[in-house]
C-alpha cells in the first residue's frame, strides 16, 4: 500500500460513515410515516404487522454498524496521525493533516502555507515519499528513528 493509499482511507471510511448515517435518517423517516387508510373495503388475511419491528431493527443495526465503523475511523486517524508524527520536516506534517484529516481542497492548504499551489502540490510528493519511508521503516521494525528528509 502506497502512503497516498494509506493516508486517504480515512476519507473512505468517512464518506461510508456519512452514507450509513444518511440510510439510517431514511429508515427513521419511514419509520415515522405512519398513515391509516379509512375504507369499507376489509383488509387482507395477514397484515404485515411486523413491519414497524422490522424496520426498527434495520435501524438499530445500521446504528450500530455505524458505530464500529466510527470507532475504527477514530482508531485509524490516532494511527496515521502517529505516522504523521514521526515526519521530521513540520510543513510536510502540516500539509498531510490539513489534506488527509482536515480534507482540506489543495486551494485551502495552499493558501494556509503561503504557497501557489505548484509548490503546495511539489510539497505535498514531498510528504508521500516522507510517510512512504516511515512506513517501511514502521513495517521493518525501526519504529523509534524519525524520518529524516
Amino acid at each position: 500500500m502506497t502512503a497516498r493509499e494509506y493516508l486517504a482511507q480515512v476519507r473512505l471510511i468517512d464518506a461510508r460513515i456519512n452514507n450509513k448515517l444518511a440510510q439510517v435518517s431514511e429508515l427513521r423517516e419511514l419509520a415515522t410515516k405512519a398513515t391509516s387508510v379509512l375504507s369499507d373495503i376489509p383488509r387482507g388475511d395477514s397484515p404485515n404487522l411486523q413491519s414497524m419491528e422490522s424496520t426498527i431493527i434495520k435501524i438499530v443495526d445500521l446504528e450500530e454498524e455505524v458505530n464500529r465503523n466510527i470507532d475504527g475511523l477514530v482508531d485509524l486517524k490516532r494511527e496515521i496521525l502517529q505516522v504523521i508524527q514521526h515526519v521530521r520536516t513540520p510543513m510536510y506534517q502540516a500539509l498531510l493533516e490539513m489534506r488527509y484529516l482536515g480534507f482540506m481542497t489543495w486551494e485551502s492548504i495552499a493558501e494556509a502555507a503561503g504557497y501557489d499551489i505548484r509548490s503546495a502540490y511539489r510539497t505535498h510528493r514531498g510528504a508521500l515519499r516522507a510517510v512512504d519511508r516511515v512506513l517501511r521503516d514502521l513495517r521493518t521494525g525501526e519504529s523509534t528513528r524519525r524520518e529524516e528528509i
